[in-house]
Formats: C-alpha cells, structure tokens, sequence
C-alpha cells in the first residue's frame, strides 16, 4: 500500500471479513462511525495516528514502514489529498 486511500481499501476489506460493523470497530476505536466511513472510502483528510493504530489494532492489522523512493513523494501526498478533499 502506498496511499491513504489503499490503507482505508484495506481497513474496510479486513472488517468486512471478520463480520464487523462500521458502528462497532469505530466506538471501540474512539471515533465516529461516519469518520471510519470516511476512512474506508478514502474521503477522510486525516485520521490522526493514535486513532488509525485503535483500527487497526481493533481489525488485527499494523503499520509495516518500508524504505522507498525519495523522490516525488511529497508531491503525490498533495495529490492524494486534494483528491481525498473532493
């Protein structure tokens, strides 16, 4: 995964299969429901890392940093986000 928008792709896939309901990961999460909608659909701007981790967390799921690229990368953060704001 290398956007906001996959990890949400994800997030949602991974509830989807343990048969868990938007209302219940995000109540335990400390978030709205709407919020981890948002997240899941790759509508939502910014999460905050502590409530992303209580997802993913919720969902059996963590981060995993790997080393990429170094170019170009700001400018495609801009993008997605302008992208997410639509």
């Amino acid at each position: 995964m290398q956007t906001l928008q996959e990890l949400g792709q994800a997030v949602a896939q991974r509830r989807r299969a343990l048969g868990l309901r938007q209302q219940t990961v995000a109540a335990q999460a400390g978030i709205t429901a709407e919020s981890l909608s948002r997240f899941e659909r790759g509508r939502l701007v910014e999460l905050g890392t502590r409530k992303l981790l209580a997802v993913l967390a919720i969902l059996g799921m963590e981060l995993d940093v790997v080393l990429t690229r170094q170019s170009g990368m700001l400018d495609e953060l801009r993008i997605e986000r302008s992208q997410a704001q639509r």
